[in-house]
């Protein structure tokens, strides 16, 4: 917004949430946590969860916001906006992590609950797309199971090099997780 001003310039600000849905990177560790999720399942590992697995977040599905920053570009009234885009519903990590292996037809994979926090993590983290709503008239569409559905069809087409564990190590090295 400041180098839009700066420049003479209209914009508008997507604070996005979780992205998740086909095309995205399966062998960055540091990707999305369905991402990294996929590529362990995908591997035959086990999800692994930091804290508890009760922390929640909001998912959005990858179409969902292709639709809102189309809506953003269009709209008139989006100009000088900044909007969370969402889904609006908030799932626990575990829940998560197991209905994408479901999705992925291993349902015998438990994901890994590793107790340990990483230095700087919040505990939850879920949209309020209130302003979104208003202002662009947008609501996410995607059903989650669907899109799920959606996501575990793209990786079982894929390969993923599983790097979790390379990044874990990386993290306690450097006393990122306690």
């Amino acid at each position: 917004m400041i180098m839009a001003g700066a420049y003479g310039m209209e914009a508008a600000c997507l604070r996005l949430f979780n992205v998740y849905g086909p095309g995205q990177a399966l062998s960055n560790p540091y990707t999305g946590v369905l991402a990294i999720f996929a590529s362990r399942l995908l591997n035959g590992q086990k999800p692994m969860i930091f804290e508890d697995g009760e922390q929640r977040r909001d998912f959005v599905y990858v179409g969902d916001v292709a639709r809102a920053f189309a809506d953003a570009l269009e709209l008139p009234q989006a100009k000088g906006e900044i909007f969370n885009i969402g889904s609006g519903n908030d799932r626990s990590v575990t829940e998560v992590a197991q209905e994408l292996a479901r999705a992925m037809g291993k349902n015998s994979i438990e994901p890994e609950i590793v107790g340990k926090s990483r230095i700087g993590d919040i505990r939850h983290c879920f949209c309020d797309g209130s302003r979104a709503a208003e202002k662009l008239g947008f609501r996410a569409t995607q059903d989650f199971g669907e899109g799920l559905a959606e996501l575990a069809e793209w990786v079982a087409q894929q390969t993923a090099d599983d790097r979790v564990d390379q990044a874990r190590a990386e993290l306690e090295a450097r006393g990122l997780v306690a």
